[in-house]
C-alpha cells in the first residue's frame, strides 16, 4: 500500500506544482451530488482493505477504497451494522465516498448521522502529508471535530486515507407497520411517540400512509407494536427501497421537476409547496419534486427554520446546496484555504466559488 500512497502523494504534488485541479473519486456512485466534478481524476479504489475490525470494541477501521459492501458483509457476520444506514446509490460505493458525502439513511432519526459515528481519519493534504485526526476507540476524542468536519466536505479539504467508524449491534427484533393518516397527523403522532420509550428506528410518509419500523428487544418492539397499532409489512424491502431511493416517488425527478431534499424542524407544519412531498426522520427531513422557482423553495424552507438542497435534477447553476450566510460563507473560506490553499482538492464541489 505503501507504492499506491507514493502514487497520491506524486499526484498531489504534480497537481500543486500545475494549478491544475484534482478529482477524488472512489467507485464514483455518488458523482451527480453537489456541483460537478472538474478536475483529472485521482481513483482512490487501489488504497482498500479493512485494516482493523475490533467487534467487541465496536469499531471498524478501513481504507477509503473499500466497497461499503464488503464492511456491511464483514459486520454482518458479527450481527453488527452500520446503524446510519448509508446509501450505496450503485454497486460500486467506497467507504472514503460514503464518509465524504456525508448521507445517512432511514435510522439516522433514532441513532444520529454519519458524523455521529466517524471515530477517527487518516488524511493526506496538500503537501503529500499523512495527517491523523481522532482514534480508533469511542472514548477518544482527540481531534474528533477534525474528523466530523471532513464528514460530508465532498473531498474539498484533502484526500481521506482512512477512517474509523463505530459500529453497533443489530437489533434483536425489528417489525414494520403501515397506518393510514394525512401528513399533518402523521408528523404530529411521530414527535409524540419520539418523545416516548418506543423502539421506532425509523419513519417514512408518503400518499397518506405512515409506514414505522420498530427495533429492539422482542418484549419493546411487541409491546410498541399493540400500542401503535397499523398493519405488518414486509420491512426489509420497502427500508432498503427508501435507503436507495428506489422507491416510485424517487424515479419521478427530472430536468423540470428536480428532488429537493429539505431539512426542517421536526415539528414543521405541511410546507406550502407544489408537487409530491415524502417524509422522513420523524418529520425532519422532507423530499419534494417540484417544478416550483429554487428561491421559493428555500424561502419556505428557511421560513420554516430550516435548508433546501438540490438533490437530483434541475440547474445547478443555482447551486446545489442551500447557501451560507455571510459569518459562515466567511468561515467555509478560511477553512477551505487552509486545508486547502492551492484549490486542488475537488474544488466547487459544495459551492461553486470554492
Amino acid at each position: 500500500m505503501e507504492q499506491v500512497l507514493s502514487g497520491f502523494r506524486q499526484q498531489i504534488v504534480a497537481a500543486v506544482a500545475s494549478g491544475a485541479p484534482l478529482c477524488i473519486r472512489g467507485g464514483g456512485s455518488k458523482d451527480w451530488y453537489g456541483q460537478a466534478p472538474r478536475g483529472a481524476v485521482l481513483d482512490t479504489r487501489a488504497y482498500c482493505g479493512i485494516i482493523e475490525y475490533e467487534p467487541t470494541e465496536l469499531v471498524i477501521t478501513a481504507r477509503c477504497g473499500t466497497p461499503l459492501a464488503e464492511i456491511e458483509a464483514t459486520l454482518a457476520q458479527r450481527n453488527q451494522m452500520l446503524a446510519f444506514e448509508p446509501p450505496h446509490f450503485g454497486t460500486t460505493a467506497t467507504v472514503g465516498g460514503t464518509v465524504a458525502a456525508g448521507l445517512s439513511g432511514p435510522r439516522r432519526q433514532a441513532v444520529g448521522s454519519l458524523r455521529d459515528f466517524v471515530l477517527g481519519v487518516v488524511m493526506m493534504n496538500y503537501q503529500g502529508e499523512v495527517l491523523h485526526f481522532g482514534g480508533q476507540v469511542m472514548k477518544n476524542v482527540a481531534g474528533y471535530d477534525v474528523s466530523r468536519l471532513l464528514t460530508g466536505s465532498l473531498g474539498t479539504l484533502g484526500l481521506l486515507l482512512e477512517v474509523s467508524l463505530k459500529v453497533l449491534p443489530r437489533p434483536f427484533a425489528e417489525t414494520t407497520v403501515q397506518l393510514r393518516m394525512s401528513q399533518a397527523e402523521a408528523v404530529r403522532r411521530v414527535n409524540t411517540w419520539g418523545g416516548q420509550p418506543l423502539p421506532v428506528s425509523a419513519s417514512l410518509w408518503r400518499d397518506d400512509v405512515l409506514t414505522l419500523r420498530l427495533s429492539g428487544a422482542e418484549a419493546a418492539v411487541a409491546s410498541a407494536r399493540q400500542l401503535i397499532g397499523g398493519d405488518e409489512v414486509d420491512g426489509l424491502q420497502f427500508w432498503q427501497a427508501a435507503r436507495e431511493q428506489t422507491l416510485d416517488f424517487f424515479a419521478g425527478a427530472d430536468a423540470d421537476h428536480p428532488l429537493w431534499r429539505l431539512s426542517v424542524p421536526s415539528t414543521a407544519a405541511p410546507l406550502d409547496l407544489p408537487g409530491p412531498q415524502l417524509i422522513e426522520w420523524g418529520g425532519a427531513q422532507r423530499w419534494l419534486r417540484t417544478g416550483a422557482p429554487a428561491a421559493k423553495v428555500r424561502a419556505i424552507a428557511a421560513g420554516a427554520g430550516g435548508h433546501a438542497t438540490l438533490f437530483r435534477g434541475g440547474d445547478k447553476n443555482i447551486g446545489v446546496f442551500h447557501p451560507l450566510t455571510p459569518a459562515v460563507a466567511a468561515i467555509h473560506r478560511n477553512l477551505k484555504a487552509g486545508f486547502d490553499p492551492q484549490a486542488i482538492f475537488n474544488p466547487g464541489r459544495l459551492y461553486p466559488d470554492s
